[in-house]
């Protein structure tokens, strides 16, 4: 079955499946040696390529935030690279743990129970029609000092 959707659909649906957690979608846009390049601060299961890894990132994700979401306001395509221009959203929901480089925790983020917007850009390439490579630009600090775990530098 040929599929009819742009590489720019896949680009968005590969982060509403994360939006999700939806493992199939993750299968559906995802190749299976996909490498999220964002996946070296994440538990040791997000930084397998493919699908699987790609889902574990939605798993971390949906435990700093259970209702997380994307808000997608311009999607370009140029051949098979996309760029996403989008906002994150929800509410913290548990700590956030980030890890080192041999996937251990190197930091745990408290949980305030505060909300947060953030502007991102995400960046795709396909191969065959599915992702093969993903990799973002965001805005970390503001989201940290949004969730409480940084303060303003007094002035």
């Amino acid at each position: 079955m040929t599929s009819t959707l742009t590489t720019a659909d896949v680009a968005v649906a590969s982060m509403k499946a994360l939006e999700d957690l939806d493992l199939a979608g993750c299968y559906a846009t995802t190749h299976p040696d996909a490498v999220n390049r964002e996946a070296a601060t994440e538990p040791p299961a997000c930084r397998q390529p493919g699908p699987a890894g790609f889902y574990a990132t939605g798993q971390w994700l949906h435990n700093l935030a259970a209702d997380i979401a994307w808000d997608i306001h311009e999607v370009m395509a140029d051949g098979d690279l996309v760029a996403v221009h989008a906002t994150m959203r929800g509410h913290q929901s548990n700590p956030h743990t980030l890890y080192d480089a041999d996937g251990n925790p190197a930091q745990v983020m408290p949980d305030h129970g505060r909300a947060f917007a953030v502007t991102q850009s995400h960046w795709f390439q396909l191969r065959d029609g599915l992702v093969i490579e993903h990799w973002a630009n965001r805005d970390d600090l503001g989201m940290a000092m949004q969730l409480g775990w940084f303060e303003p530098a007094a002035s």
